[in-house]
């Protein structure tokens, strides 16, 4: 079994990317605890992300989602980020402290697919703005502040874990 540091894994990517599945296998196969910063929001206010975005909108959602990144305060973890917590430098910053940022990688066609009808989602995008478009503008910022990028078009969230395991060695 390989021996892994009590750095933070935390796991960046659009909605529909397998964060919170690939988090909880990356988590057990690491013998490491796993936070979804996502539920964590949503216990917190008693809400869902969508209801979040349907009654205070989308920057408030993005507020809340970096007050409850600045918060964390762990080691040893798999954190699961919501798709926008590249917008907080802030909160991006405070999480590579302890952590190996990756991005898990998946091309627009499949996120689609994934994702199905994206309106009701609870994620934090301007109105009028379209998936393609919002995958645009994120590709950017998840690269920027990726330590690891793993091309997940067609793996298994094993295969992904698997991959990040090999990266990781190197």
């Amino acid at each position: 079994m390989a021996v892994f540091s009590i750095k933070n894994l935390v796991l960046i990517g659009m909605p529909g990317a397998g964060k919170s599945t690939v988090g909880v296998i990356l988590a057990k196969r690491t013998s490491r605890g796993f936070i979804d910063t996502d539920l964590l929001i949503q216990t917190s206010q008693g809400k869902s992300l969508q209801e979040i975005v349907d009654q205070q909108g989308y920057e408030q959602l993005r507020e809340i989602e970096e007050q409850t990144l600045l918060s964390i305060q762990v080691e040893n973890s798999v954190i699961a980020t919501g798709g926008s917590a590249i917008y907080s430098e802030s909160a991006m910053q405070h999480l590579k402290q302890n952590g190996d940022i990756i991005y898990l990688d998946v091309e627009l066609e499949e996120l689609e697919k994934r994702v199905g009808d994206y309106g009701n989602r609870g994620i934090a995008k301007k109105t009028d703005q379209s998936f393609k478009d919002l995958f645009e503008e994120r590709s950017k910022l998840y690269r920027r502040y990726a330590d690891f990028t793993i091309q997940c078009t067609r793996l298994t969230p094993e295969m992904i874990c698997e991959q990040y395991c090999r990266l990781a060695q190197n």
